[in-house]
């Protein structure tokens, strides 16, 4: 893997700042506009580059590695990784969740242990979400991406063929990685909009998984054109064409 360097970056820079240049031949270009672009790309770089870090951090301690020794890896003192590092999980229980939701969340965690994996990443998630049973009604991440003209089947068999074969003996310990949580969290808020006891449902982390942009599902739902954006607009045209069944 070659990692950018500076003259890449500054070229990222002026090929995405629309107005970078200004209008009229004038010498300068817009160095405010230059900057403001420079730190956005910058932004995303750090966050990308601490989401790596917190990645291996949660896999050490799953694997029983102590904070000190963690903390010696990273060139700090234990209490500084811990700080850092060890804030709690938000738990989602059942309770939190629709029965689609639910049922998706089985095949989510059948499929790292049936792939020997130790942790749910996203591409855990989207297999769970376009997963169908006969005797299952179909959740409203199908109904979301069908509305977009999107086969799950497809998406579903893309997934499977790229879940990668682990070593762990451990499958009570499956944790979720950062992209994950994110993914998640999204899913409350969005679940949270329509009333502060609203139940989380597949369509919100369907939207969730496709708002972070990161990990093997962004890359499995851009390779057949699902973005954020065609997904928002399917929302916005018909709700009610997503929403859970009754007496699901």
């Amino acid at each position: 893997m070659t990692l950018p360097d500076l003259d890449d970056l500054i070229a990222e820079v002026d090929r995405t700042c629309d107005s970078a240049h200004r209008p009229g031949g004038q010498d300068q270009p817009d160095w405010l506009a230059l900057l403001t672009v420079a730190a956005g790309i910058s932004g995303q770089l750090q966050a990308l580059a601490d989401d790596l870090v917190e990645d291996y951090v949660e896999h050490c301690r799953m694997h029983g590695v102590s904070w000190a020794d963690i903390g010696a890896a990273l060139g700090v003192t234990r209490q500084a990784v811990q700080q850092r590092f060890h804030a709690p999980h938000k738990r989602y229980t059942p309770e939190m969740l629709t029965e689609g939701l639910r049922q998706a969340m089985t095949h989510m965690k059948r499929a790292a242990v049936q792939h020997r994996n130790n942790y749910l990443g996203t591409e855990h998630l989207l297999y769970g979400l376009t997963a169908e049973e006969d005797d299952v009604p179909e959740n409203t991440a199908i109904h979301l991406l069908r509305a977009v003209g999107a086969s799950p089947e497809k998406i579903h068999r893309a997934v499977e063929s790229r879940l990668s074969w682990g070593a762990s003996q451990a499958a009570e310990r499956i944790a979720w990685t950062p992209f994950s949580r994110k993914a998640i969290a999204i899913a409350e808020e969005r679940a949270t909009q329509g009333g502060s006891s609203a139940l989380i449902d597949c369509d919100h982390l369907l939207l969730g998984l496709a708002q972070i942009g990161r990990g093997l599902a962004a890359t499995v739902l851009s390779e057949v054109g699902i973005t954020l954006e065609v997904l928002e607009e399917a929302v916005v045209q018909g709700r009610s064409a997503v929403v859970s069944p009754q007496g699901s």
